[in-house]
């Protein structure tokens, strides 16, 4: 961020003043420092020595902050030894990449890798599939304190990262543990980091890409130098890891990449005070960033994958999101086993590959008018069928005259479908469907109106995905489009199920848009072939490869399809606007005999705390810039240029992964809002200190007398007193405000640590004191 150019200062102003009307100026710190060779000396000493004492106290709050992280998120960590909340999900993935197993997930891999690489350390082989909330650790010999232990060091690290953050942005000592204490004493950040869950890695390499991005930046002056690589380069692999770990972590790439672009607008400037630079000079800086923030965290994430495909290399849940090219990598595929060869006049049932419904028809009829109003053809009515049936059955008949059996369907041809069990035939025509009016009916006719005037209604073109001309149809391996042959439009279904007349069964439609990837069906089955059938016998197939990049495209492809597909409601989905507030948590694990629950909730205290700070930020903002406007520069260069440039990252840092949210229609949750926590308590320890702390700088401003004369050394031991005097007083005030803060959040913490660690339980009155909001806890009653 940058900050505005500084105007002439209130202060400033006074001195001209004082000036004119003959007033003896008061002395500044420059003028002070203009004494004898030996008080020079003396006060560099004194600074010296001072700085290096400065640097004890923070290392000594460091140690202290890093012990009681790793006590509040390592503490009672093997409680509940039991499957807790979504721990049924990434404990899971770790077993089957324990077990080489190939699965299917919306996250991109590095963070259940992480997860596998510790469940590998210690021996473990990935028998427990984590099925159920609630399933024993103990009976199932798992090493879920290995599995839990990977999240609470990276949460605890979080911690410290924090407090390192504020350290290297130059506040205060008050400063730096009222930030991090936002954070070590969070019931929602401990509470996430002690589960098998992703957030821990996501927030954790948030806050070392805004760490290593701060070191990176403070060596500007010193451009290509060995530190400003190493920085730089180690921002790059921390932002790597973010997006490697959810896809949110696009947002820290946003959040870096603003201040990036504007540092290298200034660079631009052919007026820069530190010089000009040439265009090859300026070439040099923005390559050097281009390969270090973009480059360099590309082929990181991509490696990621590699390992990921590396690994699953076994046949497994996951199959049935990828293509047939993809499962014919995997060993022990059952697709490839499985898949037989479809010839003419064979009884198959078609399912759709994302909705896994089948294609479906029975003697209902649409109705005559549709609830706004619109016109059906009144046709029998064919739908999509979650469960195998027989009327899920349809011959497939070629469109030309054939002699005999034993043809082959392949791709390419123009084939008919005959429903088995209504003697009717499949057809599309220029009818709206009940949902989509833009989208075409599909209806089953009888013999005489299919074999008559109807006959190229009822035509349909076979394209298997990535198929070759000529190549044989196939169950199970053969996904393919089908293409109505006379107006071209796909047949095509979705998840909104139709109106009770059509028993909320899926709508069939023939979709306009061809290139659409949910078109795709495949055949599941030929029920009546013979078990005699040489079509039955297999021989031994050899996994094959496919090339790298075609298989990290199919497979993102599929998980930005199902990511936007999370949109079904869940009794503790959240909307985002609740999350600052805190109006309300999530329900992990509970336990009857006992009445203890983990509900997953923040330190109300702290959340309401920092949540105001972003209040009272954007208001010391917008009063900065009225009273600009009428001619009133309340504060010096220095305090503006932090309150802008470095307070102003922090909260970019909390709008970038916080405002996307509401413009996202997947499900989501309260642990969305933790990044964006996280930026809100750095914002909170820079407020902390622009409202309590004066500066030495604004002190020398002062205009500090007792009201007499006298020469220059006078004025000096009369004015350091009071400057040390002022210094004293602030700094004072800051430690008192940040003892105080810091004290409500180990209260807030305490108070509802029962609800984080999931014990004790609690009695009705206890459980009832801590329903503040809309806090759905259990055993209330």
């Amino acid at each position: 961020m940058s900050a505005p150019s500084p105007q002439n200062s209130v202060r400033q102003r006074g001195g001209k003043e004082n000036k004119k009307r003959g007033t003896t100026p008061q002395p500044s710190d420059s003028s002070l420092m203009n004494g004898n060779a030996s008080e020079k000396v003396e006060s560099i000493k004194q600074g010296a020595k001072k700085a290096v004492t400065n640097e004890w106290e923070y290392k000594v709050a460091l140690a202290v902050i890093t012990v009681l992280a790793f006590l509040t998120r390592f503490w009672g960590i093997s409680h509940p030894n039991q499957v807790v909340f979504d721990e049924v999900h990434f404990g899971k993935f770790a077993s089957y990449y324990l077990q080489r197993t190939y699965f299917f997930d919306v996250h991109p891999p590095f963070g259940k890798l992480l997860f596998a690489f510790a469940g590998w350390l210690v021996g473990y082989d990935g028998a427990f599939l984590f099925e159920n909330i609630g399933d024993s650790y103990i009976t199932n010999k798992v090493p879920y304190v290995a599995y839990r232990s990977m999240p609470a060091l990276m949460g605890s690290l979080t911690v410290c990262t924090t407090y390192w953050i504020m350290w290297e942005s130059g506040y205060s000592l008050p400063a730096c543990i009222v930030a991090a204490s936002l954070v070590l004493f969070d019931n929602a950040h401990i509470g996430q980091t002690r589960l098998i869950l992703l957030d821990a890695t996501l927030v954790l390499f948030m806050a070392t890409s805004i760490l290593c991005y701060i070191r990176f930046y403070k060596l500007r002056h010193d451009p290509f130098s060995r530190k400003w690589w190493k920085w730089l380069l180690l921002t790059g692999i921390s932002m790597s890891c973010v997006i490697s770990t959810k896809y949110v972590g696009a947002f820290t790439f946003f959040s870096i990449g603003v201040p990036v672009m504007i540092d290298l607008w200034e660079l631009l400037d052919v007026d820069r005070k530190r010089g000009a630079l040439s265009l090859p000079e300026f070439g040099k800086h923005l390559a050097a960033r281009v390969i270090g923030l973009i480059v360099v965290p590309f082929l990181m994430y991509l490696f990621w994958f590699q390992v990921h495909f590396a690994i699953l290399n076994r046949s497994g849940p996951g199959d049935d999101f990828m293509s047939p090219e993809f499962q014919e990598t995997l060993a022990d595929n059952i697709m490839t086993q499985q898949a037989v060869g479809i010839d003419y006049f064979d009884s198959i049932a078609m399912r759709h590959k994302e909705t896994k419904v089948y294609l479906h028809s029975h003697p209902d009829r649409y109705p005559l008018r549709y609830d706004d109003g619109r016109i059906s053809s009144q046709g029998q009515q064919v739908t999509g069928y979650p469960h195998n049936d027989t009327n899920n059955l349809w011959q497939i008949v070629p469109s030309v005259a054939m002699e005999g059996y034993d043809h082959p369907v392949k791709n390419g041809d123009v084939v008919r479908f005959r429903h088995l069990v209504t003697d009717t035939w499949l057809l599309t025509h220029d009818v709206a469907s009940p949902y989509y009016p833009t989208n075409q009916e599909f209806t089953a006719v009888p013999t005489e109106e299919a074999n008559g005037d109807r006959f190229n209604d009822t035509c349909f073109e076979i394209q298997i995905a990535g198929g070759k001309p000529d190549q044989q149809f196939k169950t199970m391996s053969s996904h393919f489009k089908l293409i109505h042959f006379p107006t071209r439009v796909a047949m095509w279904t979705h998840t909104t199920p139709l109106p009770d007349w059509a028993y909320k069964q899926a709508e069939i439609n023939g979709n306009k848009n061809l290139q659409q990837s949910s078109n795709i069906w495949y055949v599941e089955e030929i029920p009546g072939l013979a078990e005699d059938s040489p079509r039955l016998q297999k021989e031994e197939k050899k996994v094959k490869n496919m090339p790298f990049m075609k298989k990290y495209l199919e497979l993102q492809r599929a998980m930005f399809y199902h990511n936007n597909a999370l949109t079904s409601s869940h009794p503790y989905a959240s909307f985002p606007i609740q999350w600052p507030f805190l109006l309300r948590g999530v329900s992990f694990w509970t336990e009857n005999d006992t009445r203890q629950q983990i509900y997953f909730l923040g330190n109300p205290v702290g959340w309401w705390f920092a949540s105001s700070i972003l209040a009272v930020f954007a208001g010391i903002l917008g009063a900065d810039q009225l009273s600009l406007r009428r001619g009133v520069d309340a504060l010096d260069q220095r305090t503006r240029s932090r309150l802008y440039d470095s307070t102003g990252f922090f909260f970019l840092l909390w709008a970038a992964h916080y405002i996307p949210f509401f413009i996202m229609g997947r499900q989501l949750f309260l642990h969305h809002y933790l990044p964006a926590h996280l930026a809100s308590a750095l914002v909170a320890g820079a407020i902390v200190e622009f409202i309590f702390n004066i500066e030495p700088s604004d002190i020398s401003n002062l205009a500090i007398t007792d009201g007499k004369t006298g020469s220059r050394q006078q004025q000096q031991k009369r004015g350091r007193p009071t400057r040390e005097r002022i210094a004293g007083q602030s700094l004072l005030a800051t430690w008192a405000a940040a003892g105080v803060i810091v004290a409500v959040l180990v209260w807030g913490f305490w108070f509802f640590a029962p609800l984080t660690y999931g014990k004790p339980g609690l009695s009705v009155e206890q459980v009832l004191a801590r329903k503040w909001l809309n806090y759905d806890l259990h055993f209330a009653k």
